[in-house]
């Protein structure tokens, strides 16, 4: 596993403080900001396998942080449900289970496909225009899209998906749904992995984009619930057919050409 290290430019007198403060048992925020950043891509990604023990002791080795920063940055991973706590053993990668990807999928479509209606119905001519702006330029990641483009299509596959429900004047659903998709996260990563999908990203987008954009709000809501559920449906059959084993998938190959 790749040793992780971290060299922030301390120019300022301020800079000289957190990093005193760090040293001394407090460490500095953006430290802490880092190592969760850090800690949470090799999760979603994959190199920190589900399932996998989290010793503090190995950890401070492998992303040259203190104990301090660590626990901080782990306990804001189980605020986002990537780990779990094992009460005095410590910390765990939250495993994957085909039945909370499930859970999660349901509560999306429900909420979703609503904010899509409603989006169509109260979006004009700048929504639209943030809708043409957003398919476009991720469609030039998506033909097709390769395990290795992971990450970047990540933003911008979200930004498109944000965009088609930015018309919905409900901060609170974006909000929402903006939590749901990063739990999602995890299992996307997955399903593009997986070298047997035959699944058209891109082609599932464009029908979603060409129903909003005429208008057409029950086949926009059909494609959007279809779309949604592909990856639940590309992550239980690769479970089911044994991809790696013990109800674990392998380490996601995102950094794959």
């Amino acid at each position: 596993m790749v040793k992780r290290s971290f060299h922030p430019l301390i120019a300022l007198a301020g800079g000289h403080a957190a990093a005193d403060a760090s040293l001394h048992g407090a460490p500095s925020r953006t430290l802490i900001e880092q190592t969760y950043a850090t800690l949470r891509s090799d999760i979603v990604e994959g190199r920190l396998a589900p399932g996998s023990k989290l010793r503090i002791e190995h950890l401070r080795t492998q992303y040259a942080v203190g104990a301090g920063t660590l626990r901080e940055a782990l306990t804001r991973l189980v605020s986002d449900a990537l780990v779990i706590t094992e009460g005095q053993r410590g910390f765990r990668v939250a495993p994957i289970a085909v039945a909370d990807l499930q859970d999660l999928t349901n509560l999306r479509v429900h909420i979703e496909i609503d904010a899509l209606r409603q989006s169509m119905r109260q979006g004009g001519d700048t929504w639209r225009a943030r809708v043409q702006a957003a398919y476009l330029e991720m469609s030039q990641l998506e033909q097709p899209l390769r395990p290795g483009h992971a990450k970047s299509w990540e933003v911008l596959n979200s930004s498109f998906h944000e965009a088609l429900l930015a018309g919905h004047d409900s901060p609170w659903t974006l909000r929402l749904l903006r939590t749901l998709g990063r739990q999602s996260e995890r299992y996307r990563r997955y399903a593009i992995s997986l070298p047997e999908s035959q699944r058209d990203v891109h082609a599932e987008h464009r029908e979603i984009y060409d129903s909003a954009m005429v208008g057409n709000e029950l086949r926009a809501a059909l494609a959007l619930e279809a779309h949604i559920r592909g990856t639940a449906d590309l992550v239980r059959r690769a479970l089911e057919n044994g991809l790696g084993g013990n109800g674990q998938p392998p380490v996601a190959a995102a950094d794959a050409p």
